[in-house]
């Protein structure tokens, strides 16, 4: 991320809505926050992929009804391109069907449009240093969508560290960093390099997709309760 004068943290942001209006008003709400500067505006889904492409914002707010390509669509593509890319639906109803694929497909949360502006500003920050932006009543419906298909557990793959799958089942519970490290004993850097190590051996992208194979792993039940009680404790940080 760039510095501004003061030498603070600036978030790029590009944002997707083919209604100027709205692409104005949110531009407004992100600015005056006065850490975020928006470096793209698209009015269609082809536009925010290529806006995306060229600028490699920190977070790409991107409305799922728009012309030419839909968001769900831009959205799969700029994953596909950038498996790293920060997406946050921009959407009217909180129960469009299209809002769980995009989440599916990897976008990070959502925004309802009519949020107040301190939520919409709260979520950006969030989204650009990975934090996750579901709450647990949301992360329930989302993952028991992903998991309506596939009712049986698989295998718990090898390639997970003991503390690995204890992190692991907490992100599956819905908790954030922070929860995370209060529970297990560890600092909030030490859990995200967790996350991250997991995210790269199971190849997942975001922490939407970690929850969802933890229930597939049999680490979590449907209440979202750990089957296994991880195990915490002082000094047990590897």
């Amino acid at each position: 991320m760039p510095l501004d004068r003061a030498g603070r943290l600036m978030i790029r942001v590009v944002i997707a809505d083919d209604q100027a209006l709205v692409r104005a008003g949110v531009r407004m709400m992100l600015e005056a926050a006065g850490d975020m500067e928006v470096c793209g505006e698209a009015a269609d889904g082809a536009e925010a992929v290529h806006l995306a492409s060229m600028h490699r914002p920190d977070v790409i707010l991107m409305d799922l009804r728009m012309p030419r390509v839909d968001g769900l669509e831009a959205t799969r593509r700029i994953l596909a391109g950038d498996p790293a890319a920060r997406i946050v639906v921009l959407t009217t109803f909180s129960d469009d069907a299209n809002l769980y694929a995009a989440l599916g497909a990897g976008a990070l949360g959502f925004l309802v449009k009519d949020d107040p502006p301190d939520r919409m500003v709260d979520a950006v920050r969030r989204a650009a240093v990975g934090e996750p932006l579901l709450a647990p009543s949301l992360l329930r419906r989302v993952v028991q969508r992903a998991l309506a298909a596939e009712r049986q557990t698989v295998p718990l793959p090898g390639v997970l560290t003991e503390r690995e799958v204890q992190v692991l089942t907490l992100v599956g519970m819905g908790l954030s960093n922070a929860e995370i490290g209060d529970r297990l004993h560890v600092g909030v850097t030490t859990v995200k390099s967790h996350v991250a190590a997991i995210m790269e051996k199971l190849e997942l992208r975001n922490r939407t997709q970690a929850a969802v194979v933890a229930h597939r792993f049999g680490l979590v039940d449907a209440e979202f309760n750990a089957l296994e009680p991880p195990r915490g404790g002082r000094g047990a940080d590897m």
